[in-house]
């Protein structure tokens, strides 16, 4: 089966994260696998691992822009042509549809912001064969929309061991071994309240430093925010957030909303524990333990946490204890199964 994943970009997001996880192990169960994508650091890697990737337009969500990504992506298929369509999100799933009229297209929905939703339900009845939910959250707010088929398949992390160990990673960002390290692996925009993050580090005493590993439009207003505070380290766009991972000792996330977070599922992966805000597809993500789950837009109950698992070695390693659930093969048979049945259909 040739399946042909369609995405905005493959920067450093957890969407981005699951196609490249997807398209390398895709061959696992019988695919043949491209991405058609607007470029970025994932998308190079894949290349280099001999996977076909086209370049792809961001829609920007304008008309125009959507219409060029359509035409690039009508190349893709052209050249790759692909048995089934895997649509990553609302916006490639309008772009895939118009470039792939006549094949089977499946959107896995990664979740918007509530506001988003019923604009979301509009496109995805028109364009999309079947949608996916990361999330069971995600499904409800699909189905209370009106959108009532909708197949849940849980996000899941592939297997990446560190390439660095954890005093290589300290060493070279001017961390001593013994300072206590919260790592935020987030890009920096108002959906992940990092306003609501550094007003909380406020509140976290000693000499524990927190890593942002992300950029974006927030950027400059947070280093202003974050002025004055101690520990505060922006690293920017990186590429080795498993080796941050083994270098921090707790994760902490304040979004005010997500589908399925791939970076707690990662954290959960590296048995680094969580401090995230209850929302729906975190709240999936820590039902079986590995964190804590503090109130959304809550500065102090968020240093409560910080402050718990960063003083005491113990402390992170029971909030880091769980079982772990469906794994990436699980993953991919469940994509398998209900690609093949799609096609069977057509």
């Amino acid at each position: 089966m040739r399946v042909l994943h369609v995405i905005s970009e493959m920067g450093s997001g957890g969407a981005e994260a699951l196609v490249a996880g997807m398209a390398r192990a895709g061959g696992d169960v019988g695919w043949e696998s491209a991405v058609a994508s607007g470029g970025g650091f994932r998308a190079e890697a894949l290349r280099r691992d001999g996977v076909p990737v086209f370049d792809v337009p961001p829609a920007r969500r304008s008309p125009a822009g959507v219409l060029r990504a359509a035409w690039a992506t009508r190349r893709a298929v052209r050249r790759f042509r692909p048995d089934v369509v895997l649509a990553h999100n609302v916006s490639a799933s309008l772009v895939a549809r118009i470039a792939a009229p006549r094949r089977p297209l499946v959107t896995v929905f990664h979740g918007v912001a509530a506001a988003d939703v019923p604009g979301a339900v509009r496109v995805l009845r028109r364009v999309s064969d079947t949608v996916v939910a990361v999330a069971a959250a995600a499904r409800e707010r699909l189905h209370d929309t009106g959108l009532t088929s909708v197949v849940v398949i849980p996000n899941a992390v592939f297997p990446e061991p560190a390439r660095t160990d954890r005093a290589t990673v300290r060493a070279a960002l001017g961390t001593p071994p013994h300072v206590p390290v919260a790592l935020c692996p987030a890009r920096l925009e108002p959906q992940k309240r990092h306003d609501v993050l550094l007003d909380a580090w406020g509140l976290v005493p000693g000499e524990a430093e927190l890593w942002l590993a992300g950029d974006g439009s927030q950027r400059a207003a947070l280093e202003e925010r974050a002025r004055g505070l101690s520990g505060v380290r922006f690293l920017g766009t990186r590429t080795d957030v498993r080796d941050l991972l083994e270098a921090a000792d707790v994760t902490v996330l304040t979004s005010d909303w997500e589908g399925m977070p791939i970076a707690l599922l990662e954290s959960l992966a590296a048995h680094r524990p969580v401090v995230a805000s209850d929302v729906d597809g975190v709240r999936e993500v820590l039902a079986g333990g590995g964190g804590v789950l503090v109130p959304r837009r809550s500065p102090g109950q968020t240093a409560k946490a910080l402050r718990g698992l960063l003083s005491s070695p113990t402390a992170r390693s029971v909030a880091a204890s769980r079982d772990d659930g469906p794994g990436a093969h699980a993953l991919m048979k469940s994509y398998d199964e209900l690609l093949r049945t799609v096609l069977e259909g057509r």
